[in-house]
């Protein structure tokens, strides 16, 4: 498992670099390697990507989202990765963006490009272009403002006011969360104590969530 995180301050209010992020359908613009990317529900986005010149095409699903504040997410198959995306106000005019991120490289090639760094550059640049699209902007090609509770919130996502849509009609944009679905074996009935169950630990955002990229957009 191959961790990676990564900030750039973006000179656009918070507001402003969220809603964009919320619009996955426009990664492709600024994310090299993404081909494409597919809102097929609230939570869910369909993928096709290129790493290594290897071309795969995965589901991703949020799992938490909080306008303003983070967007998590995780494959629902290989190649697998999951991460989370935070916001941070520098001042009325600044924003930081952090990208946690952590994936399983799969097969030679891709072993060897995150042995070369070359996914946490990839990653890196990522965010730069997308720095540099949304500054030159000025402004949302759309929004998805609704909330998607973490699994240790409990309840249900919500579209907030209305559609949950600010601009336009176009899909929600999703999280993820931080780590992958780990299955815990329970023991033979009388064997020992219960293992505690997944999900039970740290809330997400008590420390650092790793980031996402190479297999995927940064969603």
């Amino acid at each position: 498992m191959s961790s990676i995180e990564h900030s750039v301050d973006v000179n656009v209010p918070i507001r402003t670099v969220y809603n964009q992020w919320t619009q996955f359908e426009s990664f492709p613009e600024f994310m090299e390697g993404v081909e494409s990317v597919k809102q097929i529900g609230d939570t869910r986005t369909d993928w096709v990507v290129e790493i290594a010149g290897v071309r795969r095409e995965f589901e991703a699903e949020i799992t938490e989202q909080h306008p303003d504040e983070r967007v998590a997410w995780r494959s629902m198959d290989a190649p697998r990765q999951a991460g989370v995306v935070t916001f941070h106000r520098i001042d009325d005019t600044t924003t930081r963006v952090t990208l946690q991120m952590e994936y399983d490289p799969e097969g030679f090639l891709e072993k060897a490009a995150d042995a070369l760094q070359i996914v946490r550059m990839r990653v890196r640049g990522d965010l730069e272009r997308f720095k540099t699209f949304i500054e030159s902007r000025g402004g949302e090609t759309g929004a998805w403002r609704g909330e998607v509770p973490g699994p240790h919130q409990g309840g249900t996502h919500t579209g907030g006011s209305g559609t949950g849509y600010d601009i336009g009609e176009p899909m929600p944009p999703q999280t993820v969360s931080p780590g992958y679905p780990r299955e815990t074996p329970l023991p033979p009935p009388g064997t020992g104590p219960i293992p505690p169950a997944p999900g039970t630990g740290p809330a997400p955002g008590t420390g650092p969530v790793p980031p996402r990229d190479t297999p995927g957009p940064v969603i």
